[in-house]
């Protein structure tokens, strides 16, 4: 008998859950969520659909049909083509929602920081100008680039978090780069297709906890 009770009341509160995050989307008008993102978020060495926004996609669609979402990443992107390519793709999408998963490759080519910075300012700053709500992905670097570069790569993105009114979802690739070889790809930059759904989890839940602050 009491494990009925503990049943029902545990499928109880996940109905609960469940209204609770319908309710959450409809009071936001998430409609179209546009993913600005590098070969972290283009299927980089595997299939389109193994891919994290893919899965994030269909996780969203089974819950929340009426929601969108369109993937404009591109293998080898850096800020500056973010900047240049956001304009565009906000008045053809017209999305009520942007992720920005991009600077890693301004930190493998050296680029100044403070360029990168000015960047990624610009395109939370370009999204808001639409009333796009954001968010903003942190990645970091290859531990052979030393701590120190690391440290200074990773303040960039707390720096950018601290400037906007923007939800940041920190160290993209933790518990995922060094957790498990088999979730890693050879380069030890890109994540394999079974670290895929574990990404996807986390900008899924990073995007509940973005419209339930709003």
């Amino acid at each position: 008998m009491q494990n009925l009770f503990l049943l029902v009341n545990s499928v109880i509160s996940l109905i609960f859950l469940f209204l609770f995050q319908t309710s959450v989307f409809a009071q936001n008008s998430v409609t179209k969520i546009l993913i600005l993102g590098d070969s972290l978020s283009a299927a980089h060495n595997m299939a389109i659909d193994e891919s994290w926004p893919a899965l994030f996609s269909l996780n969203i669609g089974v819950r929340f049909p009426q929601t969108r979402v369109v993937n404009a990443s591109i293998s080898g992107e850096t800020t500056f083509g973010g900047v240049s390519r956001l304009a565009n793709l906000l008045t053809q999408h017209k999305p009520s929602h942007l992720i920005v998963e991009l600077g890693g490759n301004d930190g493998l080519q050296g680029l100044n920081f403070s360029q990168t910075t000015d960047n990624l300012n610009r395109m939370l700053t370009m999204a808001k100008e639409k009333n796009v709500a954001t968010m903003m992905i942190g990645v970091r670097m290859p531990p052979n680039l030393g701590v120190v570069y690391n440290q200074k790569f990773q303040a960039i993105y707390e720096t950018v978090a601290s400037q906007n009114d923007t939800h940041y979802l920190p160290k993209f690739l933790q518990d995922v780069a060094a957790s498990d070889p088999a979730l890693m790809q050879r380069d030890g930059i890109h994540p394999t297709a079974l670290a895929q759904p574990i990404l996807a989890k986390k900008v899924f839940n990073a995007l509940i906890r973005m419209l339930s602050a709003q």
